[in-house]
Protein backbone atom coordinates (compact mmCIF):
# COMPACT_ATOMS: atom_id res chain seq x y z
CA UNK A 1 0.00 0.00 0.00
CA UNK A 2 2.84 2.32 0.70
CA UNK A 3 4.51 1.70 -2.27
CA UNK A 4 1.50 2.23 -4.55
CA UNK A 5 1.15 5.34 -3.07
CA UNK A 6 3.98 6.38 -3.16
CA UNK A 7 3.72 5.45 -7.43
CA UNK A 8 0.67 7.59 -7.45
CA UNK A 9 2.17 10.47 -5.94
CA UNK A 10 4.54 10.91 -8.60
CA UNK A 11 2.04 11.43 -10.81
CA UNK A 12 1.76 9.85 -14.77
CA UNK A 13 4.67 8.65 -16.72
CA UNK A 14 3.87 10.93 -19.47
CA UNK A 15 2.26 13.89 -17.77
CA UNK A 16 0.92 17.68 -18.71
CA UNK A 17 4.59 18.87 -17.25
CA UNK A 18 6.36 16.47 -19.99
CA UNK A 19 3.80 18.21 -21.98
CA UNK A 20 5.15 21.29 -21.75
CA UNK A 21 8.67 20.45 -21.47
CA UNK A 22 8.09 18.52 -25.43
CA UNK A 23 6.33 21.95 -26.58
CA UNK A 24 9.35 23.69 -25.04
CA UNK A 25 11.84 21.20 -26.67
CA UNK A 26 9.71 22.22 -29.99
CA UNK A 27 9.90 26.05 -29.65
CA UNK A 28 13.41 26.00 -28.94
CA UNK A 29 13.80 23.83 -31.88
CA UNK A 30 12.22 26.19 -34.27
CA UNK A 31 13.77 29.24 -32.80
CA UNK A 32 17.26 28.16 -33.24
CA UNK A 33 16.12 27.32 -36.67
CA UNK A 34 14.67 30.75 -37.35
CA UNK A 35 17.92 32.34 -35.98
CA UNK A 36 20.65 30.30 -38.38
CA UNK A 37 18.70 29.59 -41.34
CA UNK A 38 20.17 32.36 -42.59
CA UNK A 39 23.87 31.11 -42.48
CA UNK A 40 23.05 28.19 -44.85
CA UNK A 41 20.61 30.25 -47.04
CA UNK A 42 23.46 33.20 -47.69
CA UNK A 43 25.31 31.27 -49.22
CA UNK A 44 22.83 30.24 -52.15
CA UNK A 45 21.38 34.08 -51.99
CA UNK A 46 24.88 35.54 -52.95
CA UNK A 47 25.85 32.55 -55.69
CA UNK A 48 23.15 31.06 -57.70
CA UNK A 49 25.31 28.49 -59.16
CA UNK A 50 25.85 26.44 -55.84
CA UNK A 51 21.82 26.01 -55.74
CA UNK A 52 18.63 26.47 -57.59
CA UNK A 53 20.22 29.33 -60.63
CA UNK A 54 16.25 30.41 -61.21
CA UNK A 55 16.16 32.45 -57.97
CA UNK A 56 17.30 35.88 -57.56
CA UNK A 57 21.23 36.54 -56.53
CA UNK A 58 22.66 39.49 -54.17
CA UNK A 59 25.75 40.61 -54.76
CA UNK A 60 26.94 40.93 -51.46
CA UNK A 61 30.58 41.57 -50.34
CA UNK A 62 31.95 39.66 -46.86
CA UNK A 63 31.35 43.21 -45.09
CA UNK A 64 27.50 43.29 -46.28
CA UNK A 65 27.31 39.30 -45.50
CA UNK A 66 28.72 39.37 -41.94
CA UNK A 67 26.69 42.94 -41.42
CA UNK A 68 23.40 41.12 -42.57
CA UNK A 69 24.12 37.96 -40.38
CA UNK A 70 25.29 39.79 -36.97
CA UNK A 71 22.28 42.09 -37.22
CA UNK A 72 19.81 39.50 -35.42
CA UNK A 73 22.18 40.28 -32.75
CA UNK A 74 21.33 43.90 -32.50
CA UNK A 75 18.37 43.19 -31.61
CA UNK A 76 19.01 40.35 -29.33
CA UNK A 77 20.69 42.07 -26.56
CA UNK A 78 18.16 44.65 -26.36
CA UNK A 79 15.70 42.46 -24.70
CA UNK A 80 17.66 40.39 -22.41
CA UNK A 81 17.15 42.01 -19.07
CA UNK A 82 13.79 42.97 -19.49
CA UNK A 83 12.44 39.77 -20.60
CA UNK A 84 12.84 38.01 -16.88
CA UNK A 85 10.85 40.55 -15.97
CA UNK A 86 8.07 40.74 -18.55
CA UNK A 87 7.54 37.26 -18.50
CA UNK A 88 6.97 36.95 -14.67
CA UNK A 89 4.89 39.55 -14.65
CA UNK A 90 2.84 38.17 -17.92
CA UNK A 91 3.62 34.77 -18.06
CA UNK A 92 5.97 32.49 -19.84
CA UNK A 93 3.70 31.20 -22.72
CA UNK A 94 2.72 34.61 -24.08
CA UNK A 95 6.15 35.62 -23.71
CA UNK A 96 7.23 32.67 -25.54
CA UNK A 97 4.19 32.39 -27.99
CA UNK A 98 4.94 36.41 -29.22
CA UNK A 99 8.46 35.79 -29.30
CA UNK A 100 8.22 32.85 -31.68
CA UNK A 101 5.26 33.83 -33.42
CA UNK A 102 6.39 37.24 -34.43
CA UNK A 103 9.91 35.74 -35.47
CA UNK A 104 8.23 33.12 -37.86
CA UNK A 105 5.82 35.69 -39.44
CA UNK A 106 8.91 37.88 -40.78
CA UNK A 107 11.19 34.73 -41.29
CA UNK A 108 8.12 33.93 -44.50
CA UNK A 109 8.77 37.81 -45.48
CA UNK A 110 12.57 37.66 -45.84
CA UNK A 111 12.54 37.14 -49.42
CA UNK A 112 10.07 39.68 -50.16
CA UNK A 113 11.96 41.49 -48.19
CA UNK A 114 15.24 41.24 -49.89
CA UNK A 115 13.59 41.72 -53.26
CA UNK A 116 12.51 44.86 -52.49
CA UNK A 117 15.10 46.39 -50.21
CA UNK A 118 18.01 44.51 -50.55
CA UNK A 119 20.58 43.94 -47.33
CA UNK A 120 19.16 46.71 -45.82
CA UNK A 121 15.76 45.80 -45.44
CA UNK A 122 16.89 42.33 -44.43
CA UNK A 123 19.05 43.66 -41.69
CA UNK A 124 15.87 45.92 -40.39
CA UNK A 125 14.34 42.43 -40.51
CA UNK A 126 16.80 40.79 -38.60
CA UNK A 127 16.90 43.13 -36.38
CA UNK A 128 13.09 42.75 -35.13
CA UNK A 129 13.90 38.79 -34.92
CA UNK A 130 16.21 39.00 -32.78
CA UNK A 131 14.36 41.76 -30.50
CA UNK A 132 11.37 38.92 -30.41
CA UNK A 133 14.20 35.94 -29.67
CA UNK A 134 15.72 38.38 -27.12
CA UNK A 135 12.48 36.78 -24.79
CA UNK A 136 13.25 33.08 -25.48
CA UNK A 137 15.40 31.94 -22.68
CA UNK A 138 14.20 34.00 -19.84
CA UNK A 139 10.27 32.87 -20.68
CA UNK A 140 11.56 29.57 -20.79
CA UNK A 141 13.31 29.33 -17.51
CA UNK A 142 10.16 30.80 -16.37
CA UNK A 143 8.07 28.12 -17.50
CA UNK A 144 10.20 25.48 -16.21
CA UNK A 145 10.31 27.35 -12.80
CA UNK A 146 6.58 26.28 -12.39
CA UNK A 147 6.20 22.95 -14.59
CA UNK A 148 9.63 21.14 -13.23
CA UNK A 149 9.30 19.77 -9.64
CA UNK A 150 12.76 20.42 -7.68
CA UNK A 151 13.54 15.89 -8.18
CA UNK A 152 13.07 16.55 -12.18
CA UNK A 153 14.49 19.87 -12.77
CA UNK A 154 17.78 18.77 -14.14
CA UNK A 155 16.44 16.33 -16.07
CA UNK A 156 13.36 18.13 -17.35
CA UNK A 157 15.98 21.23 -18.15
CA UNK A 158 18.29 19.44 -20.06
CA UNK A 159 15.06 17.56 -22.67
CA UNK A 160 14.30 21.08 -23.24
CA UNK A 161 17.47 23.18 -23.80
CA UNK A 162 18.62 20.20 -25.57
CA UNK A 163 15.92 21.76 -28.49
CA UNK A 164 18.30 24.71 -29.88
CA UNK A 165 20.94 22.46 -30.71
CA UNK A 166 18.54 20.10 -32.22
CA UNK A 167 16.87 23.01 -34.17
CA UNK A 168 20.44 23.93 -35.49
CA UNK A 169 21.27 20.40 -36.69
CA UNK A 170 18.00 19.96 -38.59
CA UNK A 171 18.15 23.56 -40.35
CA UNK A 172 21.85 23.02 -41.34
CA UNK A 173 21.05 19.31 -42.29
CA UNK A 174 18.21 20.14 -44.28
CA UNK A 175 18.65 23.97 -45.97
CA UNK A 176 21.25 22.47 -48.64
CA UNK A 177 18.81 20.71 -50.02
CA UNK A 178 15.76 22.60 -50.09
CA UNK A 179 17.85 25.62 -51.79
CA UNK A 180 19.01 22.91 -54.67
CA UNK A 181 15.13 22.11 -54.88
CA UNK A 182 12.65 24.01 -56.78
CA UNK A 183 11.69 25.86 -53.59
CA UNK A 184 15.11 27.47 -54.39
CA UNK A 185 16.55 29.58 -51.39
CA UNK A 186 13.81 31.11 -50.57
CA UNK A 187 12.04 27.86 -49.47
CA UNK A 188 13.99 27.62 -46.63
CA UNK A 189 12.47 30.69 -45.06
CA UNK A 190 8.68 29.84 -46.00
CA UNK A 191 8.95 26.07 -44.34
CA UNK A 192 11.03 27.05 -41.38
CA UNK A 193 8.72 29.75 -41.13
CA UNK A 194 5.68 28.04 -41.45
CA UNK A 195 6.86 25.46 -38.64
CA UNK A 196 7.04 28.02 -36.84
CA UNK A 197 3.54 29.14 -37.05
CA UNK A 198 2.06 25.56 -36.38
CA UNK A 199 4.48 25.36 -33.25
CA UNK A 200 2.51 28.48 -32.63
CA UNK A 201 -0.59 27.22 -32.60
CA UNK A 202 0.19 24.51 -30.84
CA UNK A 203 1.66 26.39 -28.00
CA UNK A 204 -1.52 28.20 -28.20
CA UNK A 205 -3.61 24.94 -27.62
CA UNK A 206 -1.47 23.33 -25.44
CA UNK A 207 0.48 25.55 -23.73
CA UNK A 208 0.23 27.30 -19.92
CA UNK A 209 2.41 29.29 -17.61
CA UNK A 210 1.70 27.24 -14.43
CA UNK A 211 -0.25 24.12 -13.71
CA UNK A 212 -2.62 26.49 -12.11
CA UNK A 213 -3.59 27.81 -15.34
CA UNK A 214 -3.65 23.87 -17.27
CA UNK A 215 -7.78 23.14 -17.05
CA UNK A 216 -6.84 19.38 -17.54
CA UNK A 217 -4.06 18.76 -15.24
CA UNK A 218 -5.07 15.71 -12.72
CA UNK A 219 -5.42 16.84 -9.20
CA UNK A 220 -2.18 14.21 -8.46
CA UNK A 221 0.31 15.76 -10.88
CA UNK A 222 -0.87 18.90 -9.77
CA UNK A 223 -0.07 18.45 -6.62
CA UNK A 224 3.23 16.55 -6.89
CA UNK A 225 4.13 20.18 -8.81
CA UNK A 226 3.16 22.62 -6.27
CA UNK A 227 4.57 20.81 -3.37
CA UNK A 228 7.33 20.14 -4.52
CA UNK A 229 7.79 23.48 -5.40
CA UNK A 230 6.65 24.63 -2.33
CA UNK A 231 3.33 26.30 -2.97
CA UNK A 232 0.53 24.09 -2.71
CA UNK A 233 -0.92 25.87 0.38
CA UNK A 234 -0.35 29.53 -0.53
CA UNK A 235 -0.35 30.91 -4.63
CA UNK A 236 3.31 31.43 -5.52
CA UNK A 237 2.35 35.28 -6.52
CA UNK A 238 1.32 36.27 -3.00
CA UNK A 239 5.26 35.89 -1.74
CA UNK A 240 7.43 39.50 -1.95
CA UNK A 241 10.18 39.93 -4.59
CA UNK A 242 13.15 39.98 -3.56
CA UNK A 243 14.81 42.99 -3.96
CA UNK A 244 18.28 43.17 -6.60
CA UNK A 245 21.24 44.80 -5.07
CA UNK A 246 22.75 45.66 -8.08
CA UNK A 247 25.77 47.67 -7.02
CA UNK A 248 26.62 44.49 -5.17
CA UNK A 249 26.33 42.17 -7.91
CA UNK A 250 27.67 44.63 -10.56
CA UNK A 251 31.20 45.34 -8.35
CA UNK A 252 31.56 41.43 -7.26
CA UNK A 253 34.48 39.81 -9.03
CA UNK A 254 33.14 36.42 -9.43
CA UNK A 255 30.60 37.76 -11.37
CA UNK A 256 32.36 39.69 -13.77
CA UNK A 257 34.82 36.84 -14.40
CA UNK A 258 31.33 35.12 -14.95
CA UNK A 259 30.47 37.63 -17.61
CA UNK A 260 33.84 37.82 -19.59
CA UNK A 261 34.12 34.15 -19.77
CA UNK A 262 30.68 33.79 -21.28
CA UNK A 263 31.69 36.45 -23.49
CA UNK A 264 34.76 34.92 -24.80
CA UNK A 265 32.91 31.59 -25.09
CA UNK A 266 30.05 33.39 -27.59
CA UNK A 267 32.62 34.59 -29.39
CA UNK A 268 34.15 31.51 -30.58
CA UNK A 269 30.91 29.81 -30.75
CA UNK A 270 28.85 32.39 -32.84
CA UNK A 271 31.78 32.81 -34.88
CA UNK A 272 32.01 28.78 -35.99
CA UNK A 273 28.02 29.00 -36.28
CA UNK A 274 27.75 32.09 -38.80
CA UNK A 275 31.03 31.58 -40.66
CA UNK A 276 31.21 27.60 -41.18
CA UNK A 277 29.23 27.25 -44.29
CA UNK A 278 31.27 30.22 -46.05
CA UNK A 279 34.47 28.73 -44.91
CA UNK A 280 33.60 25.17 -46.70
CA UNK A 281 32.14 26.76 -49.51
CA UNK A 282 35.20 28.50 -50.48
CA UNK A 283 38.12 26.68 -48.16
CA UNK A 284 37.11 23.55 -48.26
CA UNK A 285 35.30 23.53 -51.91
CA UNK A 286 32.12 22.05 -51.47
CA UNK A 287 28.96 22.48 -52.76
CA UNK A 288 25.99 23.68 -51.18
CA UNK A 289 24.38 20.30 -50.88
CA UNK A 290 27.38 18.74 -49.05
CA UNK A 291 27.86 21.61 -47.27
CA UNK A 292 25.09 22.18 -44.79
CA UNK A 293 24.51 18.59 -44.22
CA UNK A 294 28.45 18.39 -43.09
CA UNK A 295 27.25 21.79 -41.02
CA UNK A 296 25.21 20.30 -39.31
CA UNK A 297 27.09 17.35 -37.79
CA UNK A 298 28.96 19.33 -35.33
CA UNK A 299 25.96 20.56 -33.97
CA UNK A 300 24.05 16.73 -34.13
CA UNK A 301 27.99 16.42 -31.68
CA UNK A 302 27.15 19.13 -29.10
CA UNK A 303 23.51 17.73 -28.89
CA UNK A 304 24.79 14.02 -27.96
CA UNK A 305 27.58 15.16 -26.15
CA UNK A 306 25.41 17.06 -23.75
CA UNK A 307 23.92 13.85 -22.37
CA UNK A 308 27.23 12.40 -22.18
CA UNK A 309 28.90 15.04 -20.11
CA UNK A 310 25.66 15.12 -18.14
CA UNK A 311 25.80 11.45 -17.21
CA UNK A 312 29.50 11.93 -16.26
CA UNK A 313 28.99 14.80 -14.01
CA UNK A 314 26.09 13.05 -12.60
CA UNK A 315 28.69 9.99 -11.79
CA UNK A 316 31.38 11.91 -10.33
CA UNK A 317 28.89 13.72 -8.22
CA UNK A 318 27.07 10.65 -6.98
CA UNK A 319 30.52 9.04 -5.85
CA UNK A 320 31.71 12.17 -4.69
CA UNK A 321 34.64 12.53 -6.44
CA UNK A 322 35.91 15.77 -7.25
CA UNK A 323 34.40 19.03 -5.37
CA UNK A 324 31.89 21.31 -6.90
CA UNK A 325 34.28 24.20 -7.84
CA UNK A 326 36.51 21.81 -9.42
CA UNK A 327 34.09 20.15 -11.35
CA UNK A 328 32.85 23.23 -12.61
CA UNK A 329 36.02 24.29 -13.75
CA UNK A 330 37.39 20.92 -15.14
CA UNK A 331 34.57 20.59 -17.77
CA UNK A 332 34.80 24.74 -18.51
CA UNK A 333 38.68 23.80 -19.45
CA UNK A 334 37.51 20.32 -21.29
CA UNK A 335 34.25 22.99 -23.13
CA UNK A 336 36.66 25.66 -24.08
CA UNK A 337 40.87 24.60 -23.77
CA UNK A 338 40.00 21.74 -26.44
CA UNK A 339 38.46 23.35 -28.96
CA UNK A 340 41.09 26.12 -28.63
CA UNK A 341 43.46 23.65 -29.74
CA UNK A 342 41.42 21.72 -32.78
CA UNK A 343 40.62 25.95 -33.95
CA UNK A 344 44.57 26.59 -34.14
CA UNK A 345 44.69 22.49 -35.94
CA UNK A 346 42.13 23.30 -38.24
CA UNK A 347 43.95 26.77 -39.46
CA UNK A 348 46.52 24.91 -41.19
CA UNK A 349 44.02 22.38 -42.92
CA UNK A 350 43.47 22.49 -46.68
CA UNK A 351 41.34 21.90 -49.18
CA UNK A 352 43.10 18.47 -49.80
CA UNK A 353 42.15 17.33 -46.16
CA UNK A 354 38.51 17.78 -45.90
CA UNK A 355 38.28 14.77 -43.56
CA UNK A 356 40.65 16.41 -40.94
CA UNK A 357 38.70 19.57 -41.33
CA UNK A 358 35.19 18.10 -40.76
CA UNK A 359 36.60 15.75 -37.69
CA UNK A 360 38.29 19.37 -36.58
CA UNK A 361 35.48 20.89 -37.10
CA UNK A 362 33.09 18.58 -34.93
CA UNK A 363 35.26 18.39 -32.35
CA UNK A 364 35.93 21.96 -31.70
CA UNK A 365 31.79 22.59 -31.72
CA UNK A 366 30.58 19.08 -30.03
CA UNK A 367 32.86 19.71 -26.87
CA UNK A 368 31.40 22.78 -26.28
CA UNK A 369 28.45 20.87 -24.96
CA UNK A 370 31.15 20.09 -21.87
CA UNK A 371 30.09 23.98 -20.95
CA UNK A 372 26.82 23.32 -19.95
CA UNK A 373 28.71 22.08 -16.81
CA UNK A 374 30.94 25.09 -16.59
CA UNK A 375 30.46 28.10 -16.33
CA UNK A 376 26.56 28.21 -17.87
CA UNK A 377 25.52 27.00 -14.41
CA UNK A 378 28.06 29.43 -12.30
CA UNK A 379 24.88 31.71 -12.00
CA UNK A 380 23.18 29.40 -9.63
CA UNK A 381 26.01 28.96 -7.64
CA UNK A 382 27.00 31.94 -6.80
CA UNK A 383 23.23 33.42 -6.32
CA UNK A 384 20.27 30.90 -6.08
CA UNK A 385 17.66 33.94 -5.42
CA UNK A 386 19.05 36.21 -8.73
CA UNK A 387 20.60 33.41 -10.70
CA UNK A 388 17.82 34.81 -13.48
CA UNK A 389 19.07 38.60 -12.88
CA UNK A 390 22.89 37.63 -13.60
CA UNK A 391 21.97 35.51 -16.59
CA UNK A 392 20.28 38.01 -17.92
CA UNK A 393 22.77 40.46 -17.79
CA UNK A 394 25.92 38.09 -19.12
CA UNK A 395 24.18 36.64 -21.62
CA UNK A 396 23.09 40.69 -22.83
CA UNK A 397 26.52 41.18 -22.71
CA UNK A 398 28.02 38.04 -24.33
CA UNK A 399 25.41 38.70 -27.27
CA UNK A 400 27.70 41.86 -27.73
CA UNK A 401 30.07 39.35 -29.28
CA UNK A 402 27.81 37.51 -31.20
CA UNK A 403 27.16 41.25 -33.17
CA UNK A 404 31.26 41.79 -33.31
CA UNK A 405 32.54 38.48 -33.97
CA UNK A 406 31.04 38.03 -37.51
CA UNK A 407 32.01 41.59 -38.38
CA UNK A 408 35.42 41.29 -37.75
CA UNK A 409 35.53 38.01 -39.91
CA UNK A 410 34.16 40.81 -42.58
CA UNK A 411 36.82 43.53 -41.82
CA UNK A 412 39.55 40.81 -41.99
CA UNK A 413 38.69 38.15 -44.61
CA UNK A 414 38.90 40.40 -47.72
CA UNK A 415 39.09 37.55 -49.83
CA UNK A 416 37.05 34.32 -48.89
CA UNK A 417 39.30 32.13 -50.81
CA UNK A 418 42.56 32.68 -48.55
CA UNK A 419 43.06 29.97 -46.13
CA UNK A 420 45.88 32.62 -44.29
CA UNK A 421 43.06 35.09 -43.54
CA UNK A 422 40.67 32.65 -42.15
CA UNK A 423 43.15 30.74 -40.48
CA UNK A 424 43.43 34.65 -38.48
CA UNK A 425 40.22 34.51 -37.41
CA UNK A 426 40.69 30.92 -36.17
CA UNK A 427 43.14 31.94 -34.02
CA UNK A 428 41.39 34.90 -32.74
CA UNK A 429 38.99 32.12 -31.75
CA UNK A 430 41.29 30.12 -29.70
CA UNK A 431 42.75 33.30 -27.98
CA UNK A 432 39.35 34.17 -26.78
CA UNK A 433 38.73 30.64 -25.56
CA UNK A 434 42.21 30.37 -23.74
CA UNK A 435 42.24 33.65 -22.06
CA UNK A 436 38.28 33.17 -21.16
CA UNK A 437 38.93 29.74 -19.68
CA UNK A 438 41.81 31.21 -17.23
CA UNK A 439 40.37 33.60 -15.51
CA UNK A 440 37.78 31.11 -14.69
CA UNK A 441 40.12 28.60 -13.77
CA UNK A 442 41.69 31.12 -11.81
CA UNK A 443 39.14 33.75 -10.27
CA UNK A 444 35.89 31.81 -10.70
CA UNK A 445 34.10 30.75 -7.52
CA UNK A 446 31.10 28.31 -6.72
CA UNK A 447 30.07 29.69 -3.46
CA UNK A 448 26.98 31.36 -2.59
CA UNK A 449 28.10 35.14 -2.72
CA UNK A 450 26.84 36.88 0.59
CA UNK A 451 24.17 39.41 -1.67
CA UNK A 452 22.44 36.99 -2.71
CA UNK A 453 20.17 36.70 1.29
CA UNK A 454 17.80 38.67 2.08
CA UNK A 455 19.79 39.98 5.10
CA UNK A 456 23.05 40.37 2.81
CA UNK A 457 20.81 42.80 0.61
CA UNK A 458 19.34 44.65 3.32
CA UNK A 459 22.80 46.05 4.87
CA UNK A 460 23.94 46.11 1.35
CA UNK A 461 21.28 48.75 0.89
CA UNK A 462 22.53 51.08 3.62
CA UNK A 463 25.70 50.71 1.95
CA UNK A 464 25.44 51.26 -1.31
CA UNK A 465 23.18 54.38 -0.63
CA UNK A 466 21.57 55.54 -3.78
CA UNK A 467 22.48 52.57 -5.66
CA UNK A 468 19.46 51.37 -7.75
CA UNK A 469 17.68 48.32 -6.67
CA UNK A 470 14.65 47.37 -8.86
CA UNK A 471 11.89 44.56 -8.03
CA UNK A 472 13.15 40.81 -9.27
Amino acid sequence: MVKNRRLESEGPIFGVRHLQCLLVFCGLSVAYALRVNLSVAIVAMTDRNDSNPNFDEYKWTEKTKSLVLSSFFWGYVVTQVPAGSLAHKFGGKIMLLLGIGVCSVLTILTPICAKLGDWKLVCGLRVIQGLSQGFLFPSTHTILSKWAPVEERGTLGTYSYSGAQFGTVVMLATSGVVASSSMGWPGIFYISGGVGMVWTFAWFAWGASSPAEYKRISPEEKKLIETSLGFASKPEENTTPMKTPWCRILTSVPFLVLTLVHCTHNWGFWTLLTEIPTYMKNILGMDIKSNALLSALPYTAMFLMCFVFSTLQSTLSRHQCIPLSVSRKLFNSIGHWIPMITLIALGYVGADRINLAIVLLTITVGINASTYLGFQVNHIDLSPNFAGVLMGITNCAANIMSIIAPLIVGFIVTDEKNSAQWRFIFFIAAGFYFIGNLLFVVFGKTTVQSWNDMESTRVAKGRDGNCAESQH
